[in-house]
């Protein structure tokens, strides 16, 4: 039987909610899984074994396994009987000498885990024997500190597993147990980052970005859309709400001093993207601020965005810099199309000298010069829905 067996980590340490988060898994696994033919995904004693069907690459299932969060590592194993009171070793040992056969390698060791403690044999007689047969059949070294090639052990109720490669798994908490998160996306390298780690910790997210039309391109759209498209491999389906926001920029500058453009406009997107996160049913904001990164980022400065806001305002990355922010980006790939060029409608009529320090008994009274309910719903009444999934 060809598998995958799933480890996690964080899942474990749940107590009484630990099988909720156990089959939020599975049916996240189950998710990424279905259009490659996968039926079988079960939870077996700390562990989910996944039954490959015959004909899917190997490389298939790292690249989707790699994507589910919940999963601290994984191995694409092959199973034989084991019958608890009577283990045969000999079956499993010549299993393991017959994959080794097409590896190169000079020294080796054996890791044997025991999920069911009724097997007669310990995880350590295991390991022993299976290395003292591959031993005598290859004529390779054991080495337990740094060695060439591992063989790793998987031994439940009614079967051993074997492989010979542990995959690193994203970790995390599986999408879906944190409930949903509006997140402010922008086409920059920041807020996809910000996005992905809520992610990471269990939430859902819907997407909301702001753009200058009609007064620029639709080339930040686009960009927002491969990026939605990417991190939707996480969740496997997202929404997208896209609002044009030039024509709500223009009456700001028209009526408002310049030194303060840039946090009422925040304060309408905050409104505007609560107002979308209480139709999804979203229990908090997200937003990509980092501390001091830009005029908009100062201690004063996030205080008075936030005050706009009624749910919670989360900001992930909020200690980290630019360089952590880049490498991450990086990592999860997003940073490729962060960077291509774009016209913004956040440096759309961004003024030479933007407030620091603003007050918020100041920006309220300038806002007393808008009608801003009129501008969130104008926002909300030209809101453009696209909906994501994967695969495509």
């Amino acid at each position: 039987m060809r598998c995958a067996i799933v480890h996690y980590h964080e899942i474990a340490l749940k107590g009484r909610n630990r099988e909720y988060f156990e089959e939020r898994l599975v049916r996240n696994i189950q998710w990424m899984l279905k259009d490659l033919g996968v039926r079988r995904v079960e939870n077996l004693r700390s562990r989910i074994r996944i039954v490959l069907p015959e004909g899917i690459p190997d490389q298939t299932i790292i690249d989707r396994l790699t994507r589910v969060f919940g999963i601290a590592n994984f191995s694409l194993a092959h199973g034989l009987p084991l019958d608890l009171a009577h283990p045969d070793l000999g079956a499993l040992s010549q299993a393991v000498i017959e994959s080794l056969r097409s590896e190169s390698f000079s020294t080796f060791r054996v890791s044997a885990k025991r999920a069911d403690k009724r097997l007669t044999l310990t995880s350590m007689d295991v390991a022993r024997d299976v290395g003292a047969a591959v031993c005598e059949a290859t004529g390779k070294k054991v080495s337990l500190k740094d060695p060439d090639l591992t063989v790793y052990l998987e031994l439940l109720s009614k079967e051993a597993y074997y492989s010979i490669k542990k995959i690193q798994g994203p970790g995390g908490m599986p999408v879906g147990v944190s409930g949903k998160v509006a997140c402010l996306i922008s086409g920059g390298i920041d807020s996809p980052v910000a996005a992905y780690r809520m992610m990471k910790r269990g939430c859902r997210a819907l997407f909301v970005h702001f753009s200058g039309r009609p007064l620029v391109s639709r080339a930040s759209e686009e960009k927002v859309r491969e990026l939605v498209q990417l991190l939707t491999a996480h969740q496997y389906t997202s929404k997208l709400y896209v609002i044009p926001f030039g024509e709500i920029q223009r009456d700001i500058v028209a009526s408002a001093p310049a030194p303060y453009r840039v946090v009422l406009y925040r304060r309408v997107m905050i409104r505007i993207a609560q107002e979308l996160a209480k139709q999804e049913h979203c229990w908090g904001l997200v937003t990509g601020d980092s501390l001091g990164q830009v005029a908009s980022q100062t201690p004063e400065n996030l205080t008075v965005i936030e005050e706009a806001a009624e749910l919670p305002l989360l900001r992930p990355l909020i200690g980290m810099d630019k360089l952590e922010i880049t490498d991450q980006a990086e990592q999860i790939g997003s940073f490729a199309i962060s960077i291509e060029p774009d016209q913004d409608c956040c440096s759309l009529f961004t003024p030479p000298h933007p407030s620091t320090k603003t007050r918020l008994e100041d920006i309220l009274r300038i806002e007393q010069m808008f009608d801003i309910d009129a501008l969130v719903k104008q926002g909300l009444d030209k809101a453009e829905l696209s909906q994501f999934t994967f695969p495509q």
